[in-house]
């Protein structure tokens, strides 16, 4: 771990900063590029950039938005858990999950508009009420999400900066109709992204077509939550020295395994109603894949987050987290390219390297964002700081002391984290 900076305290901090380190000069470049291909692809068009075809309408895009919604769903499942199953133990870790999400929902409304033919017609449903249409309630809902979780960072944004006192009012009344809007929007459009998919019966593959893909994605769009704050838990531990809080998270991710339990049975009751059964133990590749997909990426971590050495573990947890996340990505993939490969008669879609370019420059830009928001407003509690700033100050005097000793090369640090203050110590957290 090398710590190089380190998040936003007001006892510590009172200039705004942002600490430029090489990987943060690449992403900035990578970000660079981005800016670059989206102004092109608007004076261009969308043919231009990618190899999509009237086969292959969506591809690439709609994969990676369907995943990316997917996994910012970690705000809302993080903000059920917290405020509406009496949770407030696990405050450490929500104002971190809610900024991803915030962030991922950013990127994803960015990402539909680049999506548009016609992109400065992207008014259209302020005006016409196409209220018959999937895309028309996607619009409403996604918008309508995206700008609550703007709304509610403000009530982080006025713990660092000065603003009029009416609005610190109007943040105070509204505060709890937020929390409702915010815990019932993502249901309506994480459903409705893969109904589009619904009415593709004929074109997607069997293992993948149901009429039960709503309630399957609103599923693992809340069971993958917690594993997406676990890993940015360990990123940010990574990164600033905060505390992995295990407790936490072994908490957290032992109620995902239960509702990862519950979708693994329905959808295999699903495939038996529909007589699949057959294909997905066929022997063939898509028939593999989707056992992957089930059995590696479903069962093995929902039964890894159910045995308590595993939660007690940081490699394990992290383990199974990853394969959760993984199962959740390669579930859209197969969704919008590899269930319709078949159908298209064009074989696999092969994205452009402009398309790439667009993916990693969201991606590119949702992390500087969040490294930027996490150094210069209150997002860590201020235990996890103090942890941060600890482990800087001592991974100094560790730099300071080879220095003395005429060191020549640099010896890698493991730095151990503190157990925060608030932990009863019979529960705190277990380190390997």
């Amino acid at each position: 771990m090398t710590v190089r900076a380190t998040p936003y305290r007001a006892a510590t901090r009172s200039r705004w900063t942002f600490t430029l380190t090489p990987y943060r000069v690449f992403l900035l470049f990578v970000l660079g590029g981005f800016v670059v291909l989206a102004a092109y692809r608007f004076v261009n068009g969308i043919g231009v950039v990618t190899n999509l075809t009237d086969r292959w309408p969506w591809a690439l895009w709609t994969s990676w938005k369907l995943t990316g919604v997917a996994l910012a769903g970690a705000g809302y499942s993080t903000a059920l858990l917290v405020h509406f199953l009496g949770r407030d133990k696990w405050h450490d870790i929500e104002r971190g999950a809610f900024v991803l999400s915030m962030l991922g929902y950013l990127m994803v409304c960015t990402a539909l508009v680049l999506d548009l033919g016609q992109w400065y017609n992207a008014w259209h449903p302020f005006v016409y009420w196409g209220y018959h249409s999937v895309m028309f309630e996607l619009f409403w809902c996604i918008g309508t999400y995206t700008v609550v979780q703007v709304v509610e960072f403000l009530y982080i944004y006025e713990e660092r900066v000065r603003v009029p006192k009416v609005m610190r009012t109007v943040l105070k009344k509204i505060y709890v109709p937020l929390l409702f809007l915010g815990a019932l929007l993502p249901v309506f459009h994480q459903s409705a992204l893969c109904s589009l998919y619904v009415l593709a019966k004929g074109r997607l593959d069997p293992l993948w077509w149901t009429l039960l893909l709503p309630v399957f994605a609103v599923m693992t769009s809340f069971f993958v939550g917690p594993s997406v704050v676990t890993m940015e838990n360990f990123v940010a531990h990574r990164t600033y020295g905060r505390p992995v809080h295990m407790r936490i998270l072994g908490e957290v991710v032992r109620i995902s395994a239960w509702i990862m339990l519950a979708y693994f049975g329905l959808k295999m009751a699903d495939y038996a109603v529909r007589g699949v059964l057959p294909e997905l133990f066929s022997g063939s590749t898509l028939g593999n894949i989707a056992l992957v997909e089930l059995v590696g990426c479903v069962l093995l971590p929902a039964l890894l987050f159910l045995t308590p050495s595993i939660r007690a573990s940081r490699n394990g947890i992290r383990v199974a987290s990853a394969l959760a996340i993984a199962g959740v990505v390669l579930n859209r993939f197969n969704i919008t390219i590899l269930g319709m490969m078949n159908s298209t008669g064009e074989g696999m879609y092969r994205p452009s390297l402009m398309e790439v370019g667009f993916v990693l420059g969201l991606a590119a830009g949702v992390s500087l964002v969040y490294l930027f928001l996490v150094e210069n407003f209150p997002v860590y509690s201020e235990d996890d700081v103090i942890a941060s700033e600890a482990a800087l100050a001592e991974q100094e005097a560790e730099r300071k002391a080879r220095e003395a000793a005429g060191v020549p090369r640099r010896i890698p640090i493991h730095l151990e984290t503190r157990v925060e203050p608030r932990v009863p110590a019979r529960t705190g957290s277990q380190r390997e």
